[in-house]
């Protein structure tokens, strides 16, 4: 599969604490076949520094392929993401957390599914592989695992990480879905409406997860996993 443009959406909302450290990433990453990329930045109407600390790297790195856009409101990641996908030009795009909780430079290993021809999209997974994974809140994963469990339930798939930041898509075919939520509902959204697709490829690949807590930043939250549990049932059942 040859692929000339990669397009990394960025969803940040008042990441002033780490935005200038992912971005500084993306823009030192390699992709395999030397891909370039194109990294989408979208601004979630901050309230902290984080406009300024995106000016000044694009200040910085004149020259490079960086796209900044911006709400005049909070209207939530998952409406980020949709604003990203819109103005997408690159062959595949994948969605970069600003928090530093995944890390790009794993990007290629998503890549490589698409580049060895058999996958249309690919997940990265937070819980299969041998790579590093941060100790955190068991309730947490118990409730990732059983959105997981009801989304593959509808959907007949065999995922083990829905929710999952990592997601790598086929661009064509994610601009042609129609997306409705605006929050942390993208992800159990996307995934049944992608599943529906006829003769689509997805695979799912390890990799690494340092998570924050909630000192740290972390912003998703109980009422999103049961807003994800209405996503599940809405989308499967009243599409």
């Amino acid at each position: 599969m040859i692929i000339n443009k990669i397009s990394i959406i960025v969803p940040a909302y008042n990441e002033e604490a780490t935005i200038s450290i992912v971005i500084d990433k993306l823009l030192n990453l390699t992709f395999i076949n030397n891909i370039k990329k194109e990294i989408i930045i979208v601004n979630d109407c901050s309230i902290d520094h984080t406009e300024n600390l995106i000016q000044d790297i694009i200040k910085r790195n004149e020259g490079v392929e960086i796209v900044y856009l911006k709400h005049e409101k909070n209207l939530g990641k998952g409406a980020a993401i949709h604003t990203g996908i819109k103005n997408a030009t690159g062959d595949y795009l994948i969605i970069q957390d600003a928090d530093l909780e995944y890390d790009p430079n794993e990007i290629n290993k998503l890549l490589k599914p698409v580049i060895d021809g058999y996958a249309d999209v690919v997940y990265g997974s937070r819980f299969i592989g041998g790579s590093p994974h941060r100790i955190l809140f068991f309730w947490h994963t118990i409730g990732n695992k059983f959105l997981t469990f009801l989304s593959n339930l509808f959907t007949n798939l065999n995922l083990t990480d829905m929710e999952t930041c990592y997601k790598l898509f086929k661009t064509s075919i994610i601009k042609n879905i129609t997306l409705n939520e605006k929050r942390f509902g993208f992800e159990p959204e996307i995934t049944t409406k992608i599943a529906r697709i006829k003769n689509i490829r997805i695979y799912e690949v390890g990799i690494s997860y340092y998570g924050r807590t909630y000192a740290e930043g972390k912003k998703i939250n109980w009422k999103d996993g049961f807003r994800a549990i209405y996503c599940i049932i809405r989308y499967n059942l009243f599409a």
